[in-house]
Protein backbone atom coordinates (compact mmCIF):
# COMPACT_ATOMS: atom_id res chain seq x y z
CA UNK A 1 0.00 0.00 0.00
CA UNK A 2 1.01 3.34 -0.67
CA UNK A 3 2.09 6.10 1.81
CA UNK A 4 2.62 8.87 -0.57
CA UNK A 5 4.21 11.67 1.61
CA UNK A 6 6.42 9.26 3.30
CA UNK A 7 7.37 7.01 0.41
CA UNK A 8 7.89 10.39 -1.62
CA UNK A 9 10.62 11.08 1.20
CA UNK A 10 12.09 8.05 1.63
CA UNK A 11 12.54 8.29 -2.56
CA UNK A 12 14.22 11.66 -2.26
CA UNK A 13 14.63 13.97 0.34
CA UNK A 14 15.65 11.54 3.41
CA UNK A 15 17.71 9.16 5.02
CA UNK A 16 16.33 5.96 6.01
CA UNK A 17 17.88 3.89 8.48
CA UNK A 18 16.61 0.01 7.76
CA UNK A 19 18.74 -1.22 11.53
CA UNK A 20 16.70 1.49 14.12
CA UNK A 21 15.42 -0.15 17.14
CA UNK A 22 12.68 0.91 19.80
CA UNK A 23 13.96 0.71 23.34
CA UNK A 24 11.46 -1.64 24.23
CA UNK A 25 8.77 -3.68 22.52
CA UNK A 26 5.67 -1.80 24.69
CA UNK A 27 4.55 1.79 25.19
CA UNK A 28 5.58 3.17 28.06
CA UNK A 29 9.19 1.92 28.35
CA UNK A 30 9.78 2.62 24.89
CA UNK A 31 8.75 6.54 25.18
CA UNK A 32 10.75 7.03 28.56
CA UNK A 33 14.02 5.80 26.86
CA UNK A 34 13.20 8.16 24.06
CA UNK A 35 12.74 11.29 26.50
CA UNK A 36 15.96 9.85 28.62
CA UNK A 37 17.99 7.80 26.55
CA UNK A 38 18.34 4.99 29.03
CA UNK A 39 17.28 1.49 29.23
CA UNK A 40 14.23 0.54 31.53
CA UNK A 41 16.82 -1.02 34.40
CA UNK A 42 18.18 2.56 34.54
CA UNK A 43 15.35 4.73 34.28
CA UNK A 44 12.91 2.54 35.93
CA UNK A 45 10.12 2.08 33.38
CA UNK A 46 9.60 -1.17 32.56
CA UNK A 47 6.38 -1.78 31.75
CA UNK A 48 3.41 0.33 31.09
CA UNK A 49 1.59 2.56 33.27
CA UNK A 50 -2.23 2.55 33.76
CA UNK A 51 -5.21 4.76 34.06
CA UNK A 52 -5.04 4.56 37.52
CA UNK A 53 -1.42 4.74 37.66
CA UNK A 54 -0.27 7.31 40.68
CA UNK A 55 3.04 7.46 38.71
CA UNK A 56 4.94 8.20 36.07
CA UNK A 57 8.60 8.55 34.81
CA UNK A 58 10.52 8.79 37.88
CA UNK A 59 11.04 12.53 38.68
CA UNK A 60 15.17 12.51 39.18
CA UNK A 61 15.21 11.36 35.54
CA UNK A 62 16.11 14.32 33.47
CA UNK A 63 13.71 14.00 30.16
CA UNK A 64 15.00 15.67 26.13
CA UNK A 65 12.34 18.91 27.03
CA UNK A 66 14.30 19.58 30.44
CA UNK A 67 17.13 19.75 28.25
CA UNK A 68 16.56 21.99 25.73
CA UNK A 69 14.37 24.22 28.00
CA UNK A 70 17.41 24.74 29.71
CA UNK A 71 18.94 26.08 26.52
CA UNK A 72 16.65 28.26 25.63
CA UNK A 73 14.28 26.11 23.76
CA UNK A 74 10.75 26.74 24.08
CA UNK A 75 9.16 22.80 23.89
CA UNK A 76 5.96 21.39 22.76
CA UNK A 77 4.61 17.36 22.90
CA UNK A 78 1.53 17.03 20.72
CA UNK A 79 -0.53 13.49 21.53
CA UNK A 80 0.41 10.36 23.68
CA UNK A 81 2.32 11.07 26.64
CA UNK A 82 2.04 7.37 28.72
CA UNK A 83 4.50 8.43 30.84
CA UNK A 84 2.47 9.40 33.88
CA UNK A 85 -0.90 11.76 33.77
CA UNK A 86 -1.38 12.68 38.02
CA UNK A 87 0.45 15.81 39.56
CA UNK A 88 3.92 16.10 38.66
CA UNK A 89 4.41 13.46 36.12
CA UNK A 90 2.32 15.59 33.76
CA UNK A 91 4.25 16.21 30.29
CA UNK A 92 3.84 20.67 31.17
CA UNK A 93 6.05 19.62 34.67
CA UNK A 94 8.46 17.51 32.53
CA UNK A 95 10.43 20.45 30.22
CA UNK A 96 7.04 21.06 28.15
CA UNK A 97 5.76 23.95 27.86
CA UNK A 98 2.79 22.92 25.79
CA UNK A 99 0.97 19.69 25.65
CA UNK A 100 -1.99 18.70 23.99
CA UNK A 101 -3.19 15.06 23.82
CA UNK A 102 -4.47 11.95 24.97
CA UNK A 103 -2.21 11.20 28.58
CA UNK A 104 -1.90 7.30 27.75
CA UNK A 105 -2.91 4.88 24.29
CA UNK A 106 -6.24 6.39 23.06
CA UNK A 107 -7.82 2.25 23.60
CA UNK A 108 -8.08 3.11 27.54
CA UNK A 109 -11.10 4.70 27.80
CA UNK A 110 -14.33 4.40 26.03
CA UNK A 111 -15.72 6.74 23.33
CA UNK A 112 -19.02 7.74 21.72
CA UNK A 113 -18.08 6.52 18.22
CA UNK A 114 -15.21 3.31 18.64
CA UNK A 115 -13.39 3.16 16.14
CA UNK A 116 -12.17 0.03 14.87
CA UNK A 117 -10.47 -2.49 17.33
CA UNK A 118 -10.67 -6.71 17.47
CA UNK A 119 -12.53 -7.70 19.39
CA UNK A 120 -15.37 -4.50 19.26
CA UNK A 121 -15.21 -2.35 22.41
CA UNK A 122 -18.51 -0.72 23.13
CA UNK A 123 -19.59 3.04 23.33
CA UNK A 124 -19.61 5.15 26.26
CA UNK A 125 -22.62 4.35 28.37
CA UNK A 126 -25.26 7.62 28.45
CA UNK A 127 -27.47 6.25 31.33
CA UNK A 128 -25.68 3.91 33.71
CA UNK A 129 -22.06 3.36 34.56
CA UNK A 130 -20.32 0.29 33.44
CA UNK A 131 -17.67 -2.21 34.25
CA UNK A 132 -14.51 -2.59 32.53
CA UNK A 133 -14.73 -6.01 30.57
CA UNK A 134 -11.63 -7.75 30.90
CA UNK A 135 -11.82 -10.57 28.40
CA UNK A 136 -12.71 -8.32 25.87
CA UNK A 137 -9.98 -5.42 27.21
CA UNK A 138 -12.14 -2.92 27.00
CA UNK A 139 -12.59 0.38 29.09
CA UNK A 140 -15.81 1.11 29.56
CA UNK A 141 -16.37 2.74 33.01
CA UNK A 142 -14.55 6.41 32.05
CA UNK A 143 -13.66 7.99 28.49
CA UNK A 144 -10.77 8.97 27.03
CA UNK A 145 -9.64 12.33 27.80
CA UNK A 146 -8.04 15.27 25.57
CA UNK A 147 -6.06 17.44 26.90
CA UNK A 148 -4.38 20.81 26.60
CA UNK A 149 -1.98 21.64 29.08
CA UNK A 150 -3.59 20.87 32.19
CA UNK A 151 -6.58 21.14 31.54
CA UNK A 152 -8.91 18.53 29.90
CA UNK A 153 -10.62 20.20 27.06
CA UNK A 154 -12.83 16.91 25.51
CA UNK A 155 -14.24 13.50 27.15
CA UNK A 156 -14.72 11.34 25.54
CA UNK A 157 -12.41 12.37 22.53
CA UNK A 158 -13.88 12.43 19.43
CA UNK A 159 -11.87 9.90 17.69
CA UNK A 160 -12.94 10.99 14.07
CA UNK A 161 -11.28 14.21 14.40
CA UNK A 162 -8.19 13.50 16.46
CA UNK A 163 -6.03 13.48 13.38
CA UNK A 164 -6.25 16.84 12.20
CA UNK A 165 -6.71 18.60 15.69
CA UNK A 166 -2.94 17.09 16.37
CA UNK A 167 -2.11 18.69 13.01
CA UNK A 168 -3.43 21.87 13.61
CA UNK A 169 -1.44 22.47 17.07
CA UNK A 170 1.37 20.91 15.77
CA UNK A 171 1.82 23.23 12.76
CA UNK A 172 0.46 26.48 14.74
CA UNK A 173 3.43 25.71 17.05
CA UNK A 174 5.62 25.32 14.26
CA UNK A 175 4.52 28.84 12.83
CA UNK A 176 5.07 30.51 16.46
CA UNK A 177 7.86 28.94 17.07
CA UNK A 178 9.15 31.02 13.63
CA UNK A 179 7.22 34.21 14.60
CA UNK A 180 9.03 34.05 18.22
CA UNK A 181 12.62 33.38 16.52
CA UNK A 182 13.38 31.17 19.83
CA UNK A 183 14.69 27.60 18.94
CA UNK A 184 11.60 24.87 19.64
CA UNK A 185 11.44 21.09 20.06
CA UNK A 186 8.42 19.37 18.95
CA UNK A 187 7.45 15.85 19.72
CA UNK A 188 4.76 14.21 18.37
CA UNK A 189 3.57 11.07 19.53
CA UNK A 190 0.46 9.88 16.87
CA UNK A 191 -2.45 8.21 17.67
CA UNK A 192 -1.66 5.84 14.62
CA UNK A 193 -1.01 3.32 14.17
CA UNK A 194 -2.43 1.76 17.38
CA UNK A 195 -6.36 1.02 17.64
CA UNK A 196 -8.55 1.78 18.12
CA UNK A 197 -8.27 2.67 13.99
CA UNK A 198 -10.37 6.10 13.26
CA UNK A 199 -13.51 5.15 11.32
CA UNK A 200 -12.82 6.95 7.71
CA UNK A 201 -14.21 6.96 4.47
CA UNK A 202 -12.25 3.73 2.91
CA UNK A 203 -10.64 4.67 -0.59
CA UNK A 204 -12.11 3.52 -3.80
CA UNK A 205 -8.38 2.32 -4.58
CA UNK A 206 -8.12 -1.69 -3.94
CA UNK A 207 -5.01 -0.87 -1.77
CA UNK A 208 -7.02 1.57 0.52
CA UNK A 209 -10.02 -0.47 1.18
CA UNK A 210 -9.23 -1.72 4.37
CA UNK A 211 -9.12 0.42 7.74
CA UNK A 212 -5.71 0.06 8.67
CA UNK A 213 -4.80 1.41 5.12
CA UNK A 214 -7.20 4.36 5.30
CA UNK A 215 -5.24 4.77 8.84
CA UNK A 216 -1.96 4.79 7.20
CA UNK A 217 -3.26 7.42 4.48
CA UNK A 218 -4.77 9.91 7.30
CA UNK A 219 -1.52 9.58 9.23
CA UNK A 220 0.71 10.06 6.16
CA UNK A 221 -1.45 13.08 5.53
CA UNK A 222 -0.40 14.18 9.28
CA UNK A 223 2.74 13.81 8.75
CA UNK A 224 3.05 15.75 5.50
CA UNK A 225 1.26 18.57 6.82
CA UNK A 226 3.80 18.74 9.66
CA UNK A 227 6.91 18.60 7.16
CA UNK A 228 5.22 20.92 4.79
CA UNK A 229 4.61 23.33 7.39
CA UNK A 230 8.18 23.33 8.37
CA UNK A 231 9.49 23.95 4.53
CA UNK A 232 7.40 26.89 4.81
CA UNK A 233 8.79 28.72 7.94
CA UNK A 234 12.06 27.12 9.75
CA UNK A 235 13.11 24.56 6.44
CA UNK A 236 16.91 25.36 7.05
CA UNK A 237 17.59 24.48 10.80
CA UNK A 238 15.16 22.37 11.55
CA UNK A 239 15.95 18.56 11.89
CA UNK A 240 12.57 16.50 12.15
CA UNK A 241 12.85 12.45 12.68
CA UNK A 242 10.51 10.04 12.50
CA UNK A 243 10.27 6.50 13.98
CA UNK A 244 7.96 3.77 16.03
CA UNK A 245 7.54 2.83 19.53
CA UNK A 246 7.25 -0.77 18.90
CA UNK A 247 6.21 -3.57 16.38
CA UNK A 248 2.51 -4.49 15.67
CA UNK A 249 0.16 -5.62 17.91
CA UNK A 250 -0.21 -9.36 16.40
CA UNK A 251 -3.48 -9.57 18.74
CA UNK A 252 -5.47 -7.34 16.70
CA UNK A 253 -5.30 -9.50 13.93
CA UNK A 254 -5.68 -7.29 10.26
CA UNK A 255 -5.64 -3.92 12.12
CA UNK A 256 -1.91 -4.74 13.65
CA UNK A 257 -0.43 -4.04 10.39
CA UNK A 258 3.19 -6.20 9.33
CA UNK A 259 6.19 -7.23 10.86
CA UNK A 260 7.63 -7.53 6.88
CA UNK A 261 10.15 -10.25 7.05
CA UNK A 262 11.06 -10.13 10.37
CA UNK A 263 8.65 -12.85 10.69
CA UNK A 264 10.67 -14.92 14.23
CA UNK A 265 9.99 -17.75 12.93
CA UNK A 266 11.52 -20.49 15.29
CA UNK A 267 8.90 -18.64 17.70
CA UNK A 268 5.82 -18.70 15.28
CA UNK A 269 6.36 -22.69 15.32
CA UNK A 270 6.64 -22.90 19.12
CA UNK A 271 3.00 -20.57 19.29
CA UNK A 272 2.44 -17.19 19.69
CA UNK A 273 3.11 -14.13 17.85
CA UNK A 274 6.81 -12.81 17.34
CA UNK A 275 5.56 -9.04 17.52
CA UNK A 276 5.10 -6.61 20.05
CA UNK A 277 5.49 -7.06 23.42
CA UNK A 278 8.75 -9.83 22.75
CA UNK A 279 12.09 -9.46 22.04
CA UNK A 280 11.95 -10.81 18.31
CA UNK A 281 12.92 -8.38 15.47
CA UNK A 282 9.24 -8.21 14.82
CA UNK A 283 8.83 -6.28 18.17
CA UNK A 284 11.07 -3.76 18.19
CA UNK A 285 12.68 -3.65 14.59
CA UNK A 286 11.09 -0.38 13.56
CA UNK A 287 10.81 2.42 10.45
CA UNK A 288 12.99 5.27 11.23
CA UNK A 289 13.61 8.49 8.54
CA UNK A 290 15.61 11.58 8.98
CA UNK A 291 15.22 14.78 7.45
CA UNK A 292 17.12 18.27 7.40
CA UNK A 293 17.52 19.51 3.62
CA UNK A 294 21.29 20.46 3.17
CA UNK A 295 22.02 19.06 6.04
CA UNK A 296 21.24 14.93 5.88
CA UNK A 297 21.94 13.49 2.82
CA UNK A 298 19.02 12.49 0.58
CA UNK A 299 18.31 9.41 -0.74
CA UNK A 300 20.81 7.59 1.49
CA UNK A 301 19.80 3.97 3.28
CA UNK A 302 22.00 3.56 6.06
CA UNK A 303 22.35 -0.09 7.78
CA UNK A 304 24.20 1.77 11.22
CA UNK A 305 22.63 -0.31 14.22
CA UNK A 306 20.53 2.22 15.83
CA UNK A 307 17.97 2.93 18.31
CA UNK A 308 15.30 5.20 20.03
CA UNK A 309 17.92 5.52 22.44
CA UNK A 310 20.13 7.63 20.32
CA UNK A 311 17.40 10.23 19.95
CA UNK A 312 17.98 12.03 23.18
CA UNK A 313 21.84 12.50 22.80
CA UNK A 314 21.96 13.23 19.12
CA UNK A 315 19.62 16.07 19.98
CA UNK A 316 20.99 17.21 22.74
CA UNK A 317 24.23 17.47 20.96
CA UNK A 318 23.00 18.89 17.84
CA UNK A 319 21.41 21.63 20.48
CA UNK A 320 24.38 22.94 22.09
CA UNK A 321 23.49 21.56 25.26
CA UNK A 322 25.39 18.75 27.90
CA UNK A 323 24.20 15.50 28.78
CA UNK A 324 22.85 15.73 32.01
CA UNK A 325 25.64 14.60 34.47
CA UNK A 326 25.93 12.03 37.61
CA UNK A 327 23.99 9.03 35.18
CA UNK A 328 25.29 6.78 32.56
CA UNK A 329 23.60 6.51 29.26
CA UNK A 330 22.82 3.94 26.79
CA UNK A 331 22.31 6.11 23.44
CA UNK A 332 25.10 7.57 21.57
CA UNK A 333 25.62 10.24 19.87
CA UNK A 334 24.41 9.66 15.81
CA UNK A 335 25.28 12.95 14.26
CA UNK A 336 28.04 11.25 12.25
CA UNK A 337 25.89 8.59 10.57
CA UNK A 338 23.23 11.26 9.77
CA UNK A 339 25.29 13.73 8.48
CA UNK A 340 28.79 12.31 7.88
CA UNK A 341 27.68 8.79 6.24
CA UNK A 342 29.11 6.57 8.64
CA UNK A 343 27.73 3.44 8.94
CA UNK A 344 29.00 2.66 12.41
CA UNK A 345 26.11 2.53 15.11
CA UNK A 346 26.48 0.61 18.13
CA UNK A 347 28.01 -2.54 18.51
CA UNK A 348 25.63 -3.78 20.79
CA UNK A 349 21.96 -3.43 21.72
CA UNK A 350 20.18 -4.72 24.42
CA UNK A 351 16.44 -5.59 24.26
CA UNK A 352 14.67 -5.94 27.23
CA UNK A 353 11.84 -8.56 28.27
CA UNK A 354 8.94 -6.47 27.30
CA UNK A 355 5.85 -9.09 28.73
CA UNK A 356 5.87 -12.15 26.73
CA UNK A 357 8.23 -13.62 28.74
CA UNK A 358 10.55 -12.99 31.53
CA UNK A 359 10.72 -10.08 34.31
CA UNK A 360 10.13 -7.18 32.98
CA UNK A 361 12.46 -4.53 31.76
CA UNK A 362 15.52 -7.47 32.17
CA UNK A 363 18.22 -7.66 29.63
CA UNK A 364 17.60 -11.46 28.16
CA UNK A 365 18.31 -10.64 24.69
CA UNK A 366 21.31 -9.34 23.30
CA UNK A 367 22.07 -7.95 19.89
CA UNK A 368 26.29 -8.38 19.18
CA UNK A 369 26.96 -6.80 15.65
CA UNK A 370 24.84 -9.01 13.28
CA UNK A 371 24.12 -11.45 16.07
CA UNK A 372 21.65 -11.93 18.08
CA UNK A 373 21.41 -13.88 21.58
CA UNK A 374 18.08 -15.01 23.57
CA UNK A 375 18.46 -16.09 27.11
CA UNK A 376 14.77 -16.37 27.57
CA UNK A 377 12.07 -16.70 24.62
CA UNK A 378 8.08 -16.35 24.57
CA UNK A 379 5.39 -15.48 22.52
CA UNK A 380 3.07 -12.68 22.87
CA UNK A 381 -1.06 -13.00 22.13
CA UNK A 382 -1.73 -13.73 18.70
CA UNK A 383 -4.59 -13.33 16.33
CA UNK A 384 -5.80 -16.26 16.88
CA UNK A 385 -5.41 -15.91 20.91
CA UNK A 386 -2.53 -18.43 21.40
CA UNK A 387 0.57 -17.60 22.88
CA UNK A 388 3.93 -19.15 23.27
CA UNK A 389 5.54 -21.16 25.94
CA UNK A 390 8.31 -19.22 28.51
CA UNK A 391 11.61 -20.63 27.89
CA UNK A 392 15.03 -19.91 28.95
CA UNK A 393 17.82 -20.93 27.35
CA UNK A 394 21.28 -21.18 28.98
CA UNK A 395 23.43 -21.45 26.96
CA UNK A 396 21.30 -18.86 24.90
CA UNK A 397 19.69 -19.34 21.17
CA UNK A 398 21.95 -17.55 19.20
CA UNK A 399 20.64 -16.29 15.70
CA UNK A 400 22.80 -14.67 12.70
CA UNK A 401 20.66 -12.23 11.46
CA UNK A 402 21.62 -12.54 8.09
CA UNK A 403 18.11 -14.64 8.23
CA UNK A 404 16.63 -11.93 9.47
CA UNK A 405 13.11 -14.70 9.82
CA UNK A 406 14.91 -15.31 12.75
CA UNK A 407 14.03 -19.04 11.59
CA UNK A 408 16.99 -21.66 12.46
CA UNK A 409 19.79 -20.81 15.52
CA UNK A 410 23.25 -21.31 15.06
CA UNK A 411 24.45 -24.81 16.23
CA UNK A 412 26.18 -24.62 19.91
CA UNK A 413 28.44 -27.07 18.35
CA UNK A 414 29.54 -24.82 15.67
CA UNK A 415 32.57 -22.94 15.16
CA UNK A 416 30.37 -19.65 14.95
CA UNK A 417 28.52 -20.07 17.46
CA UNK A 418 31.58 -20.99 20.28
CA UNK A 419 33.38 -18.10 18.55
CA UNK A 420 30.09 -15.73 19.44
CA UNK A 421 28.84 -17.15 22.76
CA UNK A 422 32.03 -15.47 25.23
CA UNK A 423 31.35 -11.83 23.36
CA UNK A 424 28.05 -11.69 24.16
CA UNK A 425 28.51 -13.03 27.97
CA UNK A 426 31.08 -10.20 28.10
CA UNK A 427 28.99 -7.35 26.83
CA UNK A 428 25.93 -8.78 29.25
CA UNK A 429 28.29 -8.67 32.24
CA UNK A 430 29.94 -5.32 31.33
CA UNK A 431 26.53 -3.26 31.26
CA UNK A 432 24.74 -5.36 34.40
CA UNK A 433 27.78 -4.20 36.29
CA UNK A 434 27.75 -0.59 34.81
CA UNK A 435 23.67 -0.65 35.74
CA UNK A 436 24.93 -1.95 39.06
CA UNK A 437 27.34 1.18 39.54
CA UNK A 438 24.57 3.72 37.92
CA UNK A 439 22.47 6.28 39.45
CA UNK A 440 19.26 4.64 38.61
CA UNK A 441 15.72 4.99 39.10
CA UNK A 442 12.36 2.71 40.70
CA UNK A 443 9.15 4.10 38.99
CA UNK A 444 6.00 3.50 41.06
CA UNK A 445 3.56 1.40 39.88
CA UNK A 446 1.12 1.47 42.49
CA UNK A 447 -2.54 2.22 41.28
CA UNK A 448 -5.49 4.53 42.97
CA UNK A 449 -8.60 4.82 41.14
CA UNK A 450 -9.06 8.66 42.41
CA UNK A 451 -5.78 9.49 39.97
CA UNK A 452 -8.09 8.83 36.87
CA UNK A 453 -8.42 11.54 34.37
CA UNK A 454 -12.02 12.59 34.91
CA UNK A 455 -13.35 16.55 33.82
CA UNK A 456 -16.97 15.61 35.39
CA UNK A 457 -17.32 12.99 38.05
CA UNK A 458 -20.93 13.56 38.44
CA UNK A 459 -21.99 12.63 34.65
CA UNK A 460 -21.46 9.17 33.70
CA UNK A 461 -18.42 8.02 32.16
CA UNK A 462 -17.05 11.75 33.23
CA UNK A 463 -18.43 12.79 30.13
CA UNK A 464 -17.83 16.49 29.12
CA UNK A 465 -17.38 18.66 26.37
CA UNK A 466 -15.79 22.19 25.80
CA UNK A 467 -14.95 24.31 23.19
CA UNK A 468 -12.42 25.88 25.39
CA UNK A 469 -9.07 26.00 24.58
CA UNK A 470 -6.09 27.37 26.01
CA UNK A 471 -3.70 29.11 23.59
CA UNK A 472 -0.48 27.86 23.24
CA UNK A 473 3.17 28.51 24.12
CA UNK A 474 5.44 29.98 21.35
CA UNK A 475 9.03 28.57 21.24
CA UNK A 476 15.71 26.33 16.40
CA UNK A 477 14.45 23.56 15.70
CA UNK A 478 14.03 19.74 16.22
CA UNK A 479 10.78 17.81 15.65
CA UNK A 480 10.25 14.59 15.98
Amino acid sequence: MNSFQLDDLCENLISRFVDFHAAASTCSPSRASLLTGRLGLRNGVTHNFAVTSVGGLPLNETTLAEVLQEAGYVTGMIGKWHLGHHSSYHPNFRGFDYYFGIPYSHDMGCLDTPGYNHPPCPACPWTARASRSPERDCYTDVALPLYENLNIVEQPVNLSSLAQKYTEKATQFIQRASTSRRPFLLYVGLAHMHVPLTRIQLSAGPQHRTPYASNLREMDSLVGQIKDKVDRVAKENTFLWFTGDNGPWAQKCELAGSVGPFTGLWQAQQGGSPAKQTTWEGGHRVPAVAYWPGTVPSNVTSTALLSVLDIFPTVVALAGASLPPGRHFDGLDASEVLFGGSQTGHRVLFHPNSGAAGEYGALKTVRLEHYKAFYVTGGAKACNGSTGPEQYHEPPLIFNLEDVAEAVPLEPGSAEYRSVLPKVREALADVLQDIAHDNISKADYTRDPSVTPCCNPHQIACRCQTASQTDISTSRNVGK
